[in-house]
């Protein structure tokens, strides 16, 4: 958490969060963009952006180094994982 390429990651995935909670918000209405709450819709993205952050703050460094969650363990010494 306290590397550059930790906070320039971090920084890429807010904005990508960000854009991806306004295009949601936005799909939503179904609506013309003169007709979209353009103040809500940044409000959902900036909640978003912020979660996103407070994710990859909470994540960094937490729990013992090894496989994650959708990794299956594997045994030491062997290349495939655990029968």
């Amino acid at each position: 958490m306290t590397t550059s390429a930790f906070w320039k990651a971090t920084l890429e995935r807010m904005v990508r969060t960000f854009a991806q909670a306004v295009l949601a918000a936005v799909g939503a209405d179904g609506l013309g963009i003169l007709d979209v709450d353009w103040g809500e819709a940044a409000s959902v993205g900036a909640l978003a952006a912020v979660l996103a952050l407070l994710t990859a703050i909470v994540t960094s460094g937490v729990g013992p180094a090894g496989p994650g969650v959708t990794e299956a363990p594997t045994r030491r010494g062997t290349a495939g994982p655990v029968a």
